[in-house]
């Protein structure tokens, strides 16, 4: 082959990358386009007047007159900062109780010798097959027979474990050389300081990720808090909305339900921006066996 001819299919496998390469960036930047645009229509319309909203016969992507009205009726129609609160103490115990229980849950399975540890481990597994609706109900009949309606506890009792969570964290135990623990063991560390000291901090990343879809997953409850909560001073802030909704700004006034929206998913949305690289990477380790 000619110096030529070899020039020429280098000069055709750089333009095929290059167009290969754009197609894919255009893609991507489609796909970013359909996924952000709805939380800019939610931003936009959460600084329209509710005026100038009602009189869009059709709708405009942008707005000459914004305003902040929106964003103080969501503070003041309703209690909205006391529901923040409850949202708050109900994330941080539910999510520090539920770690506490997975860990050690997931440690258990993951080092301990005992008899029956793969019977028990497949039929704990299987509960994930069961319907989230049929878990429900035995939950509220469980807690109304406690006394526990409207009640943090009857709130928080049900979330306080998660198979998929132990069965991601177990997983990643597993995957800690075996020769670490043996060697613990013979220094007479015991179980719980080998998980303190050696285990907790080689699978942070995943421990991260737990914490932060707990998090997000607490945040974000509605059907349970709804049914299990009709006092409005345990409202969490999802169902502070529909309580926006029917008693606060009325359910014409979108414009101020989507300025409530906005403030609701601040915090979710800055919590994943910080921790998204630690999220990718706990959820990696987690499903990767070996190394």
């Amino acid at each position: 082959m000619s110096v030529s001819q070899f020039e020429k299919i280098e000069k055709k496998d750089r333009v095929s990358r290059r167009v290969r390469t754009g197609i894919t960036y255009f893609l991507l930047a489609v796909w970013g386009f359909i996924v952000l645009f709805p939380f800019y229509w939610m931003i936009l319309t959460s600084v329209k007047s509710y005026s100038a909203y009602n009189s869009e016969y059709i709708p405009k992507l942008y707005t000459l007159s914004p305003t902040m009205q929106n964003y103080r009726d969501a503070f003041t129609a309703v209690p909205l900062a006391r529901y923040f609160g409850n949202t708050l103490i109900f994330t941080l115990i539910t999510t520090g109780v539920m770690l506490a229980v997975t860990v050690l849950a997931a440690y258990a399975f993951a080092r301990l010798k005992f008899r029956g540890k793969n019977l028990l481990f497949t039929m704990f597994l299987a509960l994930m097959m069961i319907p989230n609706e049929l878990v429900i109900i035995t939950n509220f009949v469980t807690i109304t027979n406690w006394n526990m309606r409207n009640t943090f506890i009857g709130l928080i009792l049900p979330s306080v474990t998660s198979v998929f969570y132990i069965y991601l964290l177990k997983e990643n135990f597993e995957q800690v050389p075996d020769e670490l623990y043996k060697a613990a063991k013979v220094d007479g560390t015991s179980d719980l300081k080998y998980l303190w000291k050696v285990l907790l901090p080689i699978c942070q990343p995943t421990i991260v990720t737990i914490t932060i879809l707990k998090i997000i997953e607490c945040w974000n409850s509605y059907v349970w808090p709804r049914l299990i909560t009709d006092d409005a001073a345990y409202f969490l802030v999802s169902n502070g909305i529909q309580e926006i909704r029917e008693n606060g700004f009325g359910r014409e006034n979108i414009p101020a339900m989507m300025a409530a929206v906005v403030v609701i998913s601040i915090p979710l949305i800055i919590l994943f921006l910080i921790f998204h690289k630690k999220i990718m990477a706990g959820v990696s380790r987690g499903g990767t066996k070996g190394s």
